[in-house]
């Protein structure tokens, strides 16, 4: 003998439609859930007072409510952005692990290693260039997304343009990581360019997360015309 399915809860159902429809910071996301499942049962609670049945009460306050795909697309908006500055912060905090990696390198100099210690020169000056750009991109996408953001729009590829910003970022950070591990293992300075390649493992793993989320925030549909602009 099968057993009976419990019946649905139409409150439940419509917040974990929304919630998986809904991209961007897991803490953003979770308080505009938590305030939709509150709204929706506050809105239930009225109506089981005035003599409703639960399940005639949720299904009123559902539809009240608005469909789930009304309100994606104006709070994915709102994440999409939430994203960029969370993605913007994580570039900030790898700028002072770039510059002391680029720093160490340059300590390092030229020993028994020889192209390979040239190289990771090299790969420290770019970095330190990477670093540059990024700073620049965090402190224009945190300024743009804070307190102006109450009364200037915000422009609609900076989501996008902070992604691939962070995302040019980490790449560079692992690409680093390799040519340093293998001077630092021939070279003499090895204590300081085996430093450098952790700071640029690390820096790319800060990176990576956040940078993958936001290309996937801004090339949802409220990103669509962004995402006509890179393609």
């Amino acid at each position: 003998m099968s057993a009976v399915a419990p019946e649905s809860d139409p409150v439940e159902d419509y917040v974990s439609s929304l919630a998986a429809a809904l991209h961007g910071p897991a803490r953003t996301k979770a308080r505009m859930v938590a305030e939709v499942r509150e709204d929706l049962i506050d809105a239930v609670s009225e109506r089981t007072r005035a003599g409703l049945t639960y399940r005639h009460a949720a299904d009123q306050a559902v539809r009240e409510f608005g469909s789930a795909d009304e309100l994606v697309a104006s709070w994915q908006h709102e994440l999409t952005i939430a994203q960029a500055r969370h993605t913007a912060r994580a570039v900030a905090l790898t700028l002072p692990c770039v510059i002391a990696c680029w720093y160490l390198v340059r300590r390092a100099g030229h020993d028994r290693a020889g192209e390979l210690s040239h190289t990771a020169q090299q790969l420290a000056s770019h970095l330190a260039g990477v670093s540059a750009v990024a700073a620049l991109l965090t402190a224009v996408a945190l300024v743009v997304t804070g307190t102006p953001a109450r009364w200037l729009p915000t422009p609609e590829r900076l989501p996008l343009t902070v992604a691939w910003g962070g995302t040019v970022a980490s790449i560079s950070m692992a690409v680093a990581t390799l040519p340093l591990t293998v001077a630092a293992a021939l070279g003499g300075d090895w204590l300081l360019l085996g430093f450098a390649g952790a700071l640029a493992a690390a820096s790319h793993a800060l990176v990576a997360g956040p940078a993958r989320s936001c290309r996937r925030c801004a090339r949802l549909p409220v990103a669509e015309e962004a995402d006509a602009g890179e393609l």
